[in-house]
């Protein structure tokens, strides 16, 4: 499940570089003194740009404030709390390390995951879904199903966990005794439900709870990043109309539109195009030319 906070650190936004546009205007202002000398924003800012990491900060600056300036009234702070909420649960109590493990802290990790939602409003505005994209989709689809589980850490315990189960125990009082997933432990091991367009969950997680029916529980422990899962179906619903589940699908679409680089690309070309930035310094006039033609790109 690492592959999800990879994603986030990915994201448009580089937290953690800054290319200090104070620099421009205060060039005098120390940054860092040392015996003998001094380092001044104009020092930095120089040295900066002349840096990949500089030039690719500024690009990323300019495109998370274009997003936020033309799409950020369609995200909100809950939906960016409830993302990380789902991430924090799925990983239990190992969330603050695997932050730690990506180069992340829980401030970044939030403005991640927001540019994550900005970019996908931009791709939903300017890519549409076609009939037979919905078509293919809809083949594969599970619906929402309603599963608890059992989280351990070996795999031998959670053979020992399904063989108590076998044996007739309570599935409530051995989530109780054993489970490491604090956040649903004192419910049951209950998950909210899940279809197969979410992508909190780990996809081997997924699949197996996918195979079972209503009352089943399974017969090998499931593995994930998170450990040894033992999985009990609460109720799996018949598929039902292409209808009924249509937003879901085309969200399903959306996710993976946004896995084609190409296609991010020209999203973000077109957030460019519509923000017209103007690059000052003519040392970083080619920072955005991965995305929009400049005249440094054209040379």
């Amino acid at each position: 499940m690492n592959k999800y906070f990879k994603k986030a650190a990915a994201a448009v936004v580089v937290a953690g570089l800054a290319l200090s546009t104070a620099a421009c205007s205060n060039n005098g202002k120390t940054v860092a003194s040392y015996k003998g000398g001094k380092i001044t924003q104009q020092d930095y800012y120089d040295e900066m740009k002349e840096s990949q990491a500089g030039k690719t900060t500024l690009a990323n600056m300019i495109i998370n404030r274009s997003l936020e300036e033309q799409y950020g009234s369609k995200v909100s702070k809950d939906e960016v709390d409830k993302q990380f909420k789902n991430y924090k649960k799925q990983y239990a109590g190992q969330f603050n390390a695997v932050l730690q493990q990506n180069g992340m802290t829980t401030s970044s990790f939030k403005k991640s995951l927001r540019t994550n939602l900005l970019t996908e409003a931009a791709l939903k505005d300017i890519k549409s879904v076609s009939k037979k994209q919905e078509e293919d989709a809809w083949k594969s689809y599970q619906p929402k199903v309603t599963v608890q589980h059992i989280l351990v850490s070996k795999k031998s315990q959670a053979e020992d966990i399904i063989k108590q189960l076998n044996d007739g125990k309570s599935f409530k009082e051995l989530v109780k005794k054993y489970s490491l997933d604090t956040g649903t432990k004192s419910d049951a091991g209950k998950l909210p439900a899940f279809d197969s367009t979410d992508s909190s969950l780990d996809p081997a997680f997924k699949k197996a709870a996918f195979k079972l029916k209503t009352g089943q529980t399974t017969k090998e422990p499931v593995k994930s990043q998170s450990g040894y899962h033992v999985i009990r179906m609460i109720k799996h619903p018949g598929k039902g109309s292409f209808a009924s589940h249509k937003k879901e699908i085309d969200n399903q679409i959306y996710r993976s539109m946004s896995q084609n680089q190409e296609t991010l690309r020209s999203v973000i070309a077109k957030v460019l195009k519509k923000a017209d930035p103007q690059i000052k310094d003519k040392d970083l006039k080619d920072v955005l030319s991965s995305y929009v033609d400049t005249p440094a790109s054209k040379k």
